[in-house]
């Protein structure tokens, strides 16, 4: 089957399944994974007592659909990229329970279970990740009429790692580095970055994160290109942050960081501190609390009506 008859089989089955809080789960691609090598299937979920369940050693990326209810599409949509340090996946917690959400306000939402980084089943593990973000983008923006998306409101978030991933979709989304034949427009018209990892500096970088991308002795280069911060510019999208003052496993002032880059280049970002909750907002704020403030930035940007 090639590919435009596999879309389509594909497409037709999400449609018939478009009730509330209707899910699907495609394949992020249709043949041969890229920069990946042949290896077994090894993806597990574990119990976790604070955030439900996590996903590691992933190895075939998806995009899981979540449809609003029929006819109560606004047009928006977002891919979400869930947190984990670039080792495991929160997919629940910063995945589904998200997106629910997101679909009772009438957009469409995409959990984005991305490849994490293993040698043993990438050729290049740095830019695994991001090449699955890049191909969740064109895939939402190729189809965006089958799935009643304005194509010109497609953004992306993400949490902790997730958001490292997310910010780098928006700073290097004219990265070469998927087949993109169409010539399909990549760049994230809005990004939504909670608690995020921005910078793979000594200085401020969640080390972690970095050593699981990048390896513990990456080069000076690839710690740059990965610095989310220092490849802002003015046509980087308009970005929503959230994060806690006290949050000892990513520093705050990634946000900050970030948030200074973008008004540098006078690019639309607005930024919620919150003084306590620390990383992951298990306790406070309330995820009606920082969530109604992204959807009120939205609101204000006409992302959603």
């Amino acid at each position: 089957m090639n590919y435009k008859n596999w879309l389509i089989l594909t497409l037709n089955l999400v449609l018939s399944y478009q009730i509330s809080n209707a899910q699907q789960i495609l394949p992020l691609y249709p043949k041969k994974i890229p920069n990946s090598r042949l290896s077994a299937n090894e993806e597990q979920i574990t119990a976790n007592a604070l955030v439900d369940s996590v996903t590691r050693k992933v190895s075939v990326p998806t995009l899981t659909i979540f449809l609003p209810l029929k006819n109560q599409s606004n047009g928006a949509a977002v891919i979400i990229c869930p947190g984990g340090g670039y080792g495991g996946l929160l997919t629940k917690r910063e995945g589904s329970d998200v997106a629910r959400a997101f679909t009772k306000l009438g957009v469409t939402a995409f959990v984005l279970k991305y490849r994490l980084p293993d040698d043993e089943i990438m050729e290049d593990k740095s830019i695994g990740p991001l090449q699955d973000a890049l191909q969740a983008l064109k895939t939402v923006r190729q189809n965006a009429v089958h799935w009643n998306i304005d194509a010109k409101k497609i953004g992306i978030m993400g949490f902790s790692a997730g958001g490292h991933l997310a910010s780098s979709a928006g700073t290097h989304y004219d990265a070469r580095i998927i087949e993109n034949p169409e010539n399909t427009d990549l760049r994230p018209d809005f990004m939504v970055l909670v608690n995020p990892v921005i910078s793979f500096s000594d200085e401020i970088g969640h080390i972690g994160s970095r050593n699981n991308l990048l390896g513990k002795t990456p080069s000076a280069e690839k710690i740059n290109f990965f610095s989310n911060e220092l490849h802002v510019n003015q046509s980087t999208p308009q970005t929503f942050l959230v994060h806690t003052a006290d949050d000892t496993v990513v520093s705050s002032e990634n946000s900050f960081r970030f948030y200074h880059a973008l008004r540098k280049n006078k690019v639309n970002a607005e930024l919620h501190i919150y003084s306590e909750g620390e990383h992951g907002f298990l306790k406070k704020p309330v995820f009606e609390e920082w969530f109604g403030r992204a959807v009120n930035w939205m609101k204000d940007r006409n992302l959603i009506q």
